[in-house]
């Protein structure tokens, strides 16, 4: 049985691992072409992305709730219900992505300005997150096919797109950047045309399937209604960790003194950033698969099998962790020189690769944790384990910056307190049985 459990995990959870690699080599590549162009672009990449991430991130629900809730519909029996939850979930993705776009371009210059940086730091963070707000819409779409698809326990699809729109947005960032002059402009352009024939290949995948399963495509408003209101929990879950990743932003910034010095600090911590989030998909993978397979057993009524893969699951999340740490850690002295020519910012980032190396065991466990409450539903927790652990870690962040202690102690106060912080929240709760709720849950939309 165990056998068949580590399977069954492995089944989804390797697709999803090679998918969510392929995700955030978006940033990386952009990370690489645009470091070349200098310090000043990269940091401007930095701050940029902080904005965009957290905007995008926010809207994560469209594609952990969807997961969850499709495959509780799975579990019971119910596909034609599962696809038509999918579709309510794709029309909120329109809706939410027009909006955001249409507030996000105007404003791009101001939020940029929020992080104190100085101009030669702000205009190309503003040039990149204005081109970048245009592919909000495609982006969103992509985060809830994923979810419709992930629910269904299909990982390889997303897979295959994520390497498809990934090698396009290498090629594009590389024509438009250099060869066409376009700068750090051509590097958020081509992201936005991969981003778009992504999300196209996307929506087929999956109004093909609602339509041979006989699922209504027309936009439901109480079924939009009602996805929007049940991720409510998630959006909050996630801007507290957006928050704290940008608290961590601001800290850096704060604490840095001089223009060149801040440069420095604040590219050396969006390589270091964007290594961590590479990391952190790596190890998600597992919680991609423990978001399906929770969300099945619960939908099925399997509670005893929810609790043992759950076990499971946890012990590949420890031992993942340690193997990742362990690479970064070895990797260190040489990743900077991959991504930047300014000998400050390669060797600052050693120390502070060491550091994330050393919380790789604890995010292991978070992830995974995280995947199988999100999976069950139990978004309410999420959200409030979020505030506690925002409100423990926010001070300690700010403080470092304000003593000017330094990148590594920022680092350090991020790993250490806090993924510490949420690996006791949520062990708490797993060690529980609040979250163990069976069924399907409340149907959102009635088809004939």
């Amino acid at each position: 049985m165990a056998d068949a459990r580590d399977r069954e995990i492995v089944r989804l959870a390797v697709p999803a691992f090679l998918a969510l690699v392929a995700e955030p080599l978006f940033l990386l590549a952009d990370a690489a072409i645009v470091g070349h162009l200098g310090t000043a672009p990269l940091a401007g990449l930095g701050i940029a992305a902080a904005v965009l991430q957290t905007a995008i991130g926010v809207c994560i629900f469209l594609a952990y709730g969807t997961t969850a809730s499709v495959a509780r519909f799975l579990g019971a029996g119910d596909l034609r219900g599962a696809l038509a939850h999918g579709i309510d979930g794709l029309w909120l993705a329109v809706g939410i992505g027009t909006a955001v776009t249409v507030l996000g371009v105007p404003l791009a210059e101001p939020l940029v300005q929020l992080f104190g940086a100085s101009e030669q730091v702000t205009g190309p963070a503003a040039t990149y997150l204005r081109i970048a707000f245009l592919g909000t819409v495609p982006l969103l779409l992509m985060l809830a096919a994923t979810g419709v698809l992930r629910g269904l326990q299909d990982t390889r699809t997303p897979l295959a797109v994520a390497v498809g729109g990934n090698a396009l947005n290498v090629v594009l960032n590389l024509v438009l950047v250099y060869p066409a002059g376009l700068g750090i402009a051509g590097s958020a352009l081509g992201s936005v045309i991969a981003q778009v024939a992504s999300a196209t290949v996307f929506v087929v995948v999956v109004v093909r399937a609602a339509r041979r399963h006989g699922a209504p495509l027309r936009p439901d408003l109480p079924g939009i209604r009602a996805a929007g209101r049940s991720g409510v929990p998630l959006v909050v879950r996630t801007m507290t960790l957006r928050a704290a990743l940008l608290v961590t932003t601001y800290a850096v910034t704060l604490g840095a003194t001089g223009t060149r010095e801040q440069e420095v600090d604040l590219a050396t911590h969006q390589l270091a950033m964007t290594i961590w989030t590479f990391l952190a998909f790596v190890l998600d993978a597992i919680a991609i698969a423990a978001q399906a397979i929770t969300g099945r057993a619960l939908g099925a009524g399997d509670v005893t099998g929810t609790r043992e893969l759950t076990t499971r699951m946890v012990r590949w999340g420890a031992v993942s962790g340690v193997v990742t740490g362990l690479l970064l850690a070895a990797a260190s002295p040489v990743l900077g020189r991959l991504f930047t020519g300014d000998p400050d910012v390669s060797d600052l980032l050693v120390p502070v690769l060491l550091v994330a190396a050393l919380g790789q065991p604890v995010a292991g466990v978070v992830f995974v944790l995280d995947g199988v409450l999100i999976g069950a539903g139990d978004g309410r927790y999420l959200a409030m384990a979020g505030l506690v652990t925002l409100l423990a870690y926010a001070p300690v962040a700010l403080a470092c910056g304000a003593a000017d202690a330094g990148l590594v102690a920022v680092w350090v106060s991020f790993c250490a307190v806090f993924m510490g912080a949420r690996l006791l929240v949520l062990l708490h709760r797993q060690r529980g049985d609040a979250w163990l709720v069976t069924g399907a849950g409340p149907a959102r939309r009635v088809t004939p």
